[in-house]
């Protein structure tokens, strides 16, 4: 769902800085204020006072491969006239047409809208464009003299220039509408399992646990310096929680929130006993599987008796002796006939049983489904104090997985409520998949939305606060609702071979003769790893080849440092020459090696520009790839 702020020191602090990063933007972006043109779209009235009015602020002028982190002022026409209330937020990256581009090509990374006076992170989106839907009766409050500024991440996947606008569609209750004065100002917490312009966290495969997961920040042991908890924040005053969204990258399969309460416990009702039917259903089960087992074997040897019967009388014609071979044969039979009435006898000891069985079973199934239905209400109290509040899951519409950003997360149902007191902490973690690949640059944010029982109270015929349950006594963690579906510009997943090889990027660079021998440096530039690109022709494709603890080197050409422009060493698994997508290439190289996203250090660059591979790599054929530009692939060879 979206940002936040809490009541105390901390957040008045990031208050003041938001402002200040505000004006700076101000200043800075003159240039790009002056000439970007924001205009309404489209409005349309709907019949709860509301007004929905998509707004649009451009033309953007996206250099090629852009990649980097801008503060854009939101003043006139891109946002409403009057004071109201806001109640949903939809966001999208558009060209001038309104067309949406392809995700493989262009990406809204993220968007932050800010507010300057109040502090207020109000609203969060990234690539799995998240929808903000405040509650029914509840809205963010605006105001016509406080200022805005987003803060946005427009990701070029290619080296093509483009001109794109940021649309948003707002759902905004203004002042002269009746239902202004029944609405509830719902606040924003911004919940983050990072800090910072740019709070990302590196995920490798097969770390965390065995179930292949891996949750931050209970996972990383040095997550944080002593003492700091960058994942929690205090709730200054009574109120309500509303609502919330999480928000995560590829690789990501959650976020789940959480409460703490100085001295709480669950006190809700207690789940009578389950009633065990164990010492009833063992024997039963093991008579059941006596009799299968005997008439199993019973009809085996019918079998084999048939078999030979029937390999007596084709050969009885043949025989000296015919008399002896239909002794056997009547003998055949008899035993046959013997086992058949055992067989018999069996089937009806079993029937007997089975039915003695099903109806404990049925006992036990009852007894089961009671426990769990009780057990169900109960809310998750784990750790002493915490309470499980929501898990804001990721589906996946890639059938390939957890891998792209076709993908959208779950919210908290419109019904879902909260109580909370002053002193309460919120948690939030993350969790990532490790079983197929690394996932650099990782987070883990949840906007989460509640009102103060002040203000509440201040409402005409509010709805009783007390209404909203306590998370130790009632069980608040349910499912949820899927946030949006499948979207259209996802759908270029990439990793095809097409017909002949024709999807290919490349040759497979482990059949490639030897390159030039030396680690370089090598210079990135024109997206190209020079000396190391197995796209490029003949011997200029060649992998380049180092002894058994040596190491390669790369850096950024002049050009790229001087246009923004950032790359990425990151391994990926050989050949690594499939077609370009959303779901190919991705970091699972066999042996893993990551470079970040090189550059001078202003966000989101690791603040150098020249790398070199690690010197423990064993012989064998390398391949990587820019997650930044993924078109970007290289190969090197160790002898």
């Amino acid at each position: 769902m979206g940002t936040g702020r809490t009541e105390n020191a901390i957040f008045r602090g990031r208050m003041l800085a938001v402002a200040g990063i505000f004006f700076a933007a101000i200043l800075t972006l003159m240039g790009i204020a002056s000439s970007a043109r924001a205009e309404v779209v489209y409005t349309e009235a709907l019949p709860d006072g509301a007004q929905r009015t998509t707004y649009r602020l451009g033309p953007v002028e996206v250099t090629p491969g852009q990649n980097r982190i801008a503060f854009r002022p939101i003043t006139g026409a891109s946002r409403p006239a009057v004071n109201g209330w806001i109640t949903r937020i939809k966001p999208d990256l558009v060209y001038a047409d309104g067309s949406i581009p392809d995700s493989s090509k262009v990406m809204f990374h993220h968007g932050v809208w800010n507010n300057a006076q109040t502090g207020d992170l109000f609203y969060a989106t990234g690539e799995e464009k998240t929808i903000l839907d405040l509650p029914d009766g509840y809205g963010y409050r605006y105001r016509t003299n406080e200022g805005w500024v987003l803060n946005d991440m427009i990701h070029n996947l290619t080296p093509q220039a483009m001109e794109l606008y940021f649309e948003y569609t707002l759902d905004f209750i203004p002042e002269s509408a009746p239902e202004y004065g029944s609405i509830i100002r719902a606040r924003p917490i911004w919940m983050d399992v990072q800090s910072g312009i740019y709070p990302v966290f590196d995920v490798w495969r097969d770390s965390g646990g065995a179930d292949g997961e891996f949750t931050y920040p209970q996972d990383d042991p040095n997550a944080y310096p002593p003492g700091v908890q960058k994942n929690v924040k205090t709730i200054g005053q009574a109120g309500v929680l509303l609502g919330t969204t999480g928000h995560v990258h590829t690789g990501g399969l959650s976020t789940n929130l959480y409460l703490r309460r100085d001295g709480a416990i669950y006190a809700g009702p207690t789940c009578p006993d389950r009633i065990s039917f164990a010492d009833e259903l063992k024997p039963l089960r093991k008579k059941h599987a006596g009799f299968v087992s005997r008439i199993n074997k019973l009809k085996k040897s019918n079998k084999q008796m048939a078999r030979t019967q029937k390999k007596i009388s084709r050969s009885l014609k043949n025989r000296k002796n015919k008399a002896k071979a239909k002794r056997q044969i009547s003998k055949i039979k008899r035993k046959k006939k013997a086992n058949s009435k055992r067989i018999a006898s069996v089937n009806r000891l079993k029937a007997t049983n089975k039915t003695r069985l099903d109806k404990v079973e049925a006992k036990d199934q009852t007894e089961r489904e009671r426990d769990a239905a009780c057990r169900a209400t109960q809310p998750r109290v784990d750790n002493g104090n915490r309470v499980h509040l929501f898990n804001s899951e990721a589906k996946y519409f890639d059938p390939r997985g957890p891998i792209s950003w076709d993908m959208a997360m779950y919210s908290t149902d419109n019904d879902w409520r909260v109580r909370v007191q002053p002193g309460d902490k919120l948690e939030l973690q993350t969790t990532y998949e490790t079983e197929r690949a690394s996932w650099p640059e990782s987070m883990g944010i949840n906007i989460v939305y509640w009102a103060r029982d002040n203000e509440i109270d201040d409402v005409p015929n509010p709805p009783n606060p007390a209404s909203a349950p306590n998370p130790y006594v009632t069980k608040v963690d349910t499912r949820g609702v899927l946030n949006h579906g499948h979207l259209k510009e996802n759908e270029d997943y990439g990793g095809e071979t097409g017909k002949n090889g024709s999807k290919l990027v490349g040759p497979d660079p482990t059949k490639l003769p030897d390159g030039q021998f030396g680690g370089g440096p090598f210079t990135i530039s024109d997206y190209v790893y020079n000396g190391a690109d197995f796209r490029l022709p003949g011997a200029l494709g060649r992998p380049p080849v180092v002894n058994e603890g040596q190491s390669f080197t790369f850096k950024l050409s002049d050009y790229d440092i001087d246009n923004e422009v950032w790359h990425s060493l990151t391994s990926c698994k050989t050949p690594c020459n499939k077609s370009t997508g959303i779901s190919y290439p991705i970091p699972d190289g066999e042996f893993q090696f990551e470079s970040g996203q090189m550059g001078p250090g202003l966000a989101p660059t690791v603040g150098y520009t020249e790398w070199s591979t690690p010197n423990t790599l064993k012989k064998g054929t390398y391949t990587f790839f820019c997650r930044i530009h993924p078109l970007m692939r290289g190969a090197f060879r160790i002898k």
